[in-house]
């Protein structure tokens, strides 16, 4: 049951949700995102299913730190595919990864994880960074990543981050997003009798809704960020129960043309079928 004390979870058992959650996510159509239905901005489906099992089994290593797991799961990932296809789902997996150890519910034990950040969790965060070089990150004035000294607490570089990248908000708003947006919208659409991928998607159109991709807006600034929501916003109103592939493919095609990716929500989107998985 969700939300109840339960048992740790193997190391196993995490890498299989884990491994399940990122294809469930590549079998979804996601205007404007890598899916089995298109490929784009350079990258294959195959490099993303390629991602997920070399990165599984650092990701879900037993008793290793938050940092250590993303830089790990990262070197994996480079080294079999040669480009970050996964930095973003790995920082908001690794945190839940460990979580799903520890006895307990999962949100006590995941505010017990985002707590307990050392030195060490910024080094291997940061180095995994560089390792990626994601684009459109810019220059800060604090805390920046292109640094070759890191920042003394995770937290704090986070927190500098988090007006412009949501995956650095949800380091310091509990994973807010993962419990307000993405568990409800999977719920809703289960209750629609919708069945995968399309639960999927309608997670994704949820998040693409809610507020402006950071990925877009850091590469597209935010008026164009603002109108792909609203654009995503208008596809909520599709009857997916009636798999509207062309409608949906029609705007991959748009946005894509574009060089639009929300990456951002497809992130979450993984995120939120792991967090899923580990509360069943």
């Amino acid at each position: 049951m969700k939300g109840a004390e339960r048992r740790g979870l193997t190391p196993e058992a995490i890498a299989r949700a884990y491994r399940a959650s990122c294809l469930a996510e590549l079998d979804a159509l996601k205007p404007g995102n890598v899916h089995t239905f298109a490929d784009g901005h350079r990258m294959a489906v195959v490099d993303f299913v390629t991602s997920a099992t070399v990165s599984a089994p650092h990701l879900a290593g037993a008793g290793s730190r938050v940092g250590r797991r993303v830089r790990d799961a990262m070197d994996a990932t480079m080294a079999a595919v040669g480009q970050n296809t996964n930095l973003g789902i790995l920082l908001l997996c690794a945190p839940l990864a460990l979580a799903a150890e520890q006895d307990g519910t999962l949100p006590d034990a995941l505010l017990r994880v985002l707590g307990g950040f050392d030195r060490q969790d910024a080094d291997d965060v940061y180095a995994a960074i560089r390792r990626a070089n994601p684009g459109g990150l810019g220059k800060a004035a604090r805390h920046d990543v292109t640094e070759t000294e890191s920042p003394p607490s995770l937290v704090a570089a986070m927190a500098e981050a988090a007006p412009r990248d949501a995956i650095a908000r949800a380091y310091v708003t509990g994973f807010a997003d993962l419990f307000t947006i993405g568990l409800p919208a999977l719920a809703a659409a289960r209750a629609r009798g919708l069945a995968p991928p399309w639960t999927t998607t309608a997670v994704f159109l949820a998040y693409l809704a809610q507020a402006p991709d950071t990925h877009v807006s850091r590469k597209h600034g935010a008026e164009r960020a603002e109108a792909l929501r609203l654009e995503a916003a208008a596809l909520l109103a599709l009857d997916l129960a009636a798999e509207p592939v062309e409608a949906l493919l029609e705007r991959d095609r748009a946005w894509k043309a574009a060089g639009l990716n929300p990456g951002t929500s497809a992130d979450f989107t993984v995120a939120t079928l792991f967090l899923d998985h580990l509360s069943a």
